[in-house]
């Protein structure tokens, strides 16, 4: 009697009647970040520098990313595959956004300078919103790895079940 093999079964069986919570709250935590993220943009106020075409697009993205990574919550809760690499590629869109509005921003001179604000985003700010964005990225790339793991391995398990349970059907 092998303790160690058991204990990994045990552990196989159990995914089947268990839900992939530990990916599903990594990607919802990745959304509090995020709004941590845009509650610190969207209430900055510097000059008419917010007031453009592309805060709008930036709004709608993030409506649009929170709606997706809750559904892909939702998706990877119940080990769909595809819903991991959703929450990979979304976290790899994380990164790229500190490319667009924080850079910008903290390279963009003040309009209403002083010798405080010389740019448009501070340098405390400029860190505060690439760590938002950073440990939104690594929960929702850590919640896909750990999505396609468990989904991969309950996957296979089940294969092995139905592969079992033919050999006995023609019997």
């Amino acid at each position: 009697m092998d303790l160690n093999n058991d204990a990994a079964l045990i552990r196989k069986d159990r995914l089947r009647y268990t839900k992939n919570k530990m990916s599903a709250n990594l990607i919802l935590l990745a959304i509090a970040v995020n709004a941590l993220y845009f509650v610190s943009i969207y209430s900055s106020d510097v000059g008419s520098y917010y007031y453009k075409i592309f805060i709008g697009a930036s709004i709608v993205y993030n409506l649009v990313f929170m709606l997706t990574a809750f559904l892909s919550s939702e998706g990877v809760k119940s080990y769909k595959m595809g819903y991991s690499y959703v929450s990979i590629i979304l976290g790899i869109l994380q990164v790229v956004r500190i490319f667009y509005i924080p850079m910008k921003a903290w390279k963009e001179t003040n309009p209403t300078a002083d010798a405080e604000f010389p740019t448009v985003m501070s340098d405390g700010q400029f860190r505060y919103v690439v760590i938002c964005l950073g440990i939104s990225a690594v929960l929702l790339a850590a919640a896909g790895i750990v999505g396609i793991y468990k989904t991969t391995m309950l996957n296979s398990y089940q294969a092995e079940l139905d592969k079992k349970q033919e050999g006995v059907s023609h019997e």
